[in-house]
């Protein structure tokens, strides 16, 4: 019980933290918003950057409210870790506000592949368990640290990065973004299982590698999707 109440007091200050730390238009990545809210509608069919606005009529509590990074996320998959978003995708409420979270679940041995945030920089606070997280420069120059739970690491907008459980526990982060929709392109999921595909001939130049490997690694990484 006692472990269960540290960690419930762990992510909540997690939440406050994070959320306050992005909440200023000052570090807001997204343009400011011009009213007190802008509840996305993405039923309108209207085509914007960002989603255009719910009638204020229509506007409930739910709108500004997500459950999800409350559960542990299922980590029973090839990379032993779960991303649980409450975005703008979740939580219509935030749209026009320029933040988001996330919780990350890692599996012991778990690992948060290589990846980038195109929108967004990404500051996270470990909840439980321990972790190596690190990020490469566009010097080629990694920069990377053992975290643990109570501390805190930020990967840059855009630059890869990635979070590894090499210990024998499992693992949880929050995640905050200043964007409401930080985007996410996994390196290898991106670069082997694009739609239409990208060329073998580029692939096996880039990688120096031949065309039988490029086909195994496609056909593995598409399994995982």
């Amino acid at each position: 019980m006692k472990q269960s109440s540290t960690r419930r007091a762990m992510f909540v200050l997690a939440a406050i933290l994070v959320a306050a730390a992005f909440s200023t238009p000052s570090l807001a990545n997204d343009p400011d918003p011009p009213q007190d809210f802008c509840v996305a509608d993405p039923t309108s069919g209207i085509t914007l950057n960002g989603f255009p606005c719910k009638n204020p009529a229509n506007v409930t509590a739910n709108d500004f409210f997500f459950a999800g990074i409350a559960k542990v996320g299922a980590t029973n998959n090839t990379q032993g870790s779960v991303v649980t978003g409450a975005n703008v995708e979740m939580i219509p409420g935030l749209n026009t506000l320029g933040v988001s979270l996330a919780r990350i679940d890692y599996a012991p041995g778990g690992l948060n592949p290589p990846h980038t945030h195109p929108r967004a920089t990404e500051i996270v606070f470990v909840l439980y368990g321990e972790l190596d997280v690190g990020f490469i420069t566009t010097a080629n120059v990694l920069v990377s640290k053992h975290i643990v739970a109570g501390e805190v690491f930020v990967f840059p907008r855009g630059l890869v990065h990635f979070q590894k459980n090499n210990g024998y526990m499992p693992a949880a982060v929050i995640a905050a973004f200043n964007s409401q929709l930080a985007g996410t392109q996994s390196i290898a999921v991106t670069l082997f299982t694009s739609s239409p595909p990208v060329p073998d001939n580029v692939l096996t130049k880039a990688f120096q590698m031949g065309t039988k490997e490029v086909t195994k690694i496609r056909a593995k990484l598409s399994a995982m999707k």
